[in-house]
């Protein structure tokens, strides 16, 4: 069983040797490179409705 997601979880990964934080909520995730306040933000749902979007428009192509 999958633990419940209820709160932001923070973690620092590195993108082409630059310093990122990912803060993933319940509410969704935001990709902010460190040391910056702005960054890119993504909820779940629009996330979903994105992958339901792309698999309808490509069957071929739709992981599983």
């Amino acid at each position: 069983m999958a633990t419940k997601l209820d709160k932001t979880i923070r973690r620092e990964i590195e993108i082409d040797g630059e310093p990122f934080t990912i803060a993933i909520s319940p509410a969704g995730f935001r990709l902010t490179k460190k040391r910056f306040r702005s960054g890119v933000a993504l909820s779940w749902k629009s996330l979903w409705t994105r992958h339901a979007a792309d698999a309808v428009s490509d069957p071929e192509s739709h992981d599983e």
